[in-house]
């Protein structure tokens, strides 16, 4: 049934894109708008570029996926970023091999999520399944995200967010879950019509957002064990991709956010203030090093932060939020970093591994969530390029 089903709405996609493309011609041809032409000719060059990495590191790591060298279960909130970046991806290169492996992924799963029902990172990968409900409208890829959703959403989340065992299995109680869990409930907002999702994202967003958020270094604690720790240079700590998942994550959240939402405007400073403190910490090279405000104590770059801050800004310049007078150069700087970090075989390099906090890495050190996040900031500068 699948079959017929995608088969259908490659067949829909093939015959709006081909739509599209008449239209654009019949359109230069009445109106003689030679000079958008060629400037559209210009830009595709730069957009090969972008499609070019993308396919090369979605490959690589799609490879290694289906010989599951990585032996991460599927439901893990590592293989849910990189679902998320090659969601993106298929919007722009419409192969079948994406929607393929995130279709079987699915499958496989039963469309449910991971163990701990409350735990952010272990329904991070509802995003995917709603995003694939949106193309296909097959109530079974939402039905029992539906039913955990709903139980959030009627939750009294009351605990306090100061670090104690277990406590981030009930509460998004460090600043990754950002990302990790409100687009999951906005996204299904979108998705059903139904704003009770967002409203309740929106509230658990403000409580961790109120707690972990320095409102004079505009910039996130990763949890509460970091407000009185310091780095070698007597500086706060602050983490490249703990401040990178907010930052992704704030963009998901206002892509699913109607213009009316009552805290809207919110989201868009805290994105601004964000986008100016990150934009002056930027490294020479393009890059961010784990340690935002020490960065000689990491000195080598780290994609993954790089990445997610990349994403976040070019989304913003592309729906108006941010300047792109002001933003532009860092998002350019930024993708020429990351495209320096990709191997000769697609492998993507200096992902920090696993962890709470700034660390080093090196060439050689590479993961599914930094492939993510990297194709996450390639589709949003592609489309970028495109407008």
């Amino acid at each position: 049934m699948y079959k017929s089903v995608k088969n259908g709405l490659e067949l829909k996609y093939n015959i709006c894109k081909m739509n599209h493309f008449f239209k654009n011609i019949v359109i230069l041809c009445v109106t003689g708008l030679c000079g958008n032409f060629v400037y559209a000719q210009q830009l595709k060059p730069v957009q090969d570029s972008i499609l070019f990495y993308l396919i090369k590191v979605a490959g690589r790591e799609i490879k290694d996926f289906k010989t599951n060298n990585r032996n991460i279960p599927e439901t893990d909130w590592q293989n849910a970023v990189l679902y998320a970046g090659i969601v993106s991806v298929e919007k722009i290169d419409n192969d079948k091999k994406y929607n393929d492996l995130l279709y079987g992924i699915g499958t496989g799963n039963n469309w449910n999520t991971g163990p701990h029902r409350f735990f952010a990172d272990d329904y991070c990968i509802a995003q995917m399944y709603t995003q694939l409900y949106m193309q296909c409208q097959d109530q079974k890829m939402i039905a029992k995200w539906k039913e955990l959703a709903d139980s959030i959403v009627v939750h009294r989340f009351e605990e306090p967010l100061k670090v104690v065992p277990g406590l981030n299995y009930r509460e998004w109680a460090w600043c990754d879950a950002l990302f990790m869990g409100p687009p999951g409930l906005a996204y299904l907002s979108t998705a059903l019509n139904d704003n009770k999702y967002l409203m309740k994202a929106d509230s658990l967003w403000w409580k961790t957002t109120e707690y972990l958020y320095d409102t004079t270094e505009h910039l996130f604690y990763r949890d509460s064990r970091f407000f009185d720790r310091k780095e070698g240079n007597d500086k706060k700590i602050f983490w490249s991709r703990g401040n990178g998942w907010v930052m992704a994550g704030l963009v998901r959240m206002l892509e699913n956010m109607p213009a009316y939402f009552s805290h809207r405007k919110k989201y868009i400073m805290l994105l601004r203030q964000m986008g100016d403190k990150v934009i002056r910490l930027q490294q020479p090279d393009g890059s961010w090093h784990a340690s935002l405000l020490d960065p000689g104590s990491y000195k080598e770059k780290e994609t993954s932060g790089t990445a997610l801050f990349c994403y976040a800004l070019a989304w913003g310049i592309d729906h108006g939020i941010l300047s792109k007078k002001k933003y532009l150069p860092s998002v350019e700087k930024a993708w020429s970093a990351l495209i320096a970090a990709v191997h000769s075989d697609g492998t993507l390099g200096y992902v920090q591994k696993v962890g709470d906090k700034p660390t080093a890495t090196d060439y050689n050190s590479t993961g599914a969530y930094g492939v993510g996040t990297f194709l996450l900031a390639g589709s949003e500068i592609y489309k970028l390029n495109k407008n």
